[in-house]
């Protein structure tokens, strides 16, 4: 009888040690295989966005996670952005990402969000306490390298820190843009005395406001020399002013954020400067963030992605130049 029981047994260890191997040999299904982490960004046909979604298009492919793709048509349509957070968080998803297009707006819609799925802020903050992290630019920090980068480019100009001044913010509310002007006009009074603010002007989302505004600016005051352009689209106007009025030598310009326009108008020098941001690092690792929080992981509260001042100089840099030529397909 303990033979009969030992060879049973011994068959039993067998089918359990052949099903280990099997066990063992078949690949464990992923985590991430049917998780959905949307990422909602300001306005979809941006240049600028297009990079931050091609970064959350990346996360995707590599982290096994599907990565809708969600967003308004311009910046300024902040009604359309609660509609399409509201309607990506009924899909029930395992977190969201979002930038959030105005600071206030967004806070309460962000707040009930977050009651329901993980929420992951980048690029621009809103006025909620519920995000699990927030991955953006120091944008006051980047408001301080657009004032440093346009005292330098004055005075290369002039062999002084000094003259007539204007900022032009893309639309009022919006939190990085907001920061961006604080850093800008803190450093400017407390570092550039001789730098004189004759006007702090905001736009409405559009660059043709921008190419207007600019224009109206050189002609009713001639003795201008410096221009910060807060963001990409007013970037773009400003320096097609600029190049159309031939004033480059004369006014020097700081944009923020970059794309083939922009970079055009740096190498002909209508553009002084470039403060450029990583959309694509702001893309990728808010997804990879969210799926972490997703999966009950532990990660940092607030991450800075940096930000650099970009001139015909420094253009060639192969970091500078990875920034200005993101692989967005």
């Amino acid at each position: 009888m303990s033979i009969v029981k030992s060879l049973l047994s011994r068959r039993a260890f067998t089918a359990l040690a052949g099903a280990a191997v099997i066990a063992t040999a078949m690949p464990a299904p992923s985590f991430a295989a049917d998780v959905t982490i949307p990422i909602i960004v300001k306005d979809t046909t941006s240049f600028y966005w297009q990079i931050v979604l091609a970064g959350a298009r990346k996360a995707g492919q590599d982290l096994g996670v599907n990565v809708p793709e969600l967003g308004a048509q311009a910046e300024s349509d902040v009604n359309g952005q609660i509609s399409i957070l509201e309607n990506a968080v009924a899909g029930k998803p395992a977190a969201v990402v979002i930038s959030p297009t105005e600071f206030k707006a967004l806070g309460k819609p962000i707040d009930e969000a977050a009651k329901s799925v993980p929420i992951i802020g980048i690029d621009s903050g809103a006025d909620s306490k519920a995000f699990k992290s927030f991955l953006t630019t120091d944008n006051v920090q980047g408001g301080r390298i657009a004032a440093d980068g346009l005292a330098a480019a004055i005075k290369g100009m002039s062999g002084k820190e000094e003259g007539e001044i204007v900022i032009l913010t893309n639309l009022p509310g919006v939190g990085s843009l907001e920061q961006r002007r604080e850093g800008f006009l803190d450093q400017v009074k407390t570092k550039y005395p001789g730098l004189k603010v004759i006007a702090d002007k905001y736009g409405d989302g559009q660059a043709t406001t921008g190419l207007n505004m600019m224009t109206d600016l050189i002609t009713a005051n001639p003795n201008l020399v410096g221009v910060f352009a807060s963001n990409l689209i007013l970037a773009q106007g400003v320096g097609q002013a600029i190049a159309e009025n031939k004033l480059g030598e004369k006014i020097k310009v700081i944009g923020f954020d970059s794309d083939d326009k922009t970079v055009g108008f740096l190498k002909d020098g209508a553009i002084a400067g470039l403060v450029v941001q990583d959309p694509y690092r702001m893309g990728y690792d808010g997804v990879k963030t969210a799926l972490a929080v997703s999966k009950g992981e532990k990660v940092e509260e607030n991450v800075d992605t940096g930000a650099n001042l970009v001139t015909k100089a420094n253009m060639a840099d192969p970091k500078i130049d990875a920034l200005l030529n993101p692989k967005i397909k």
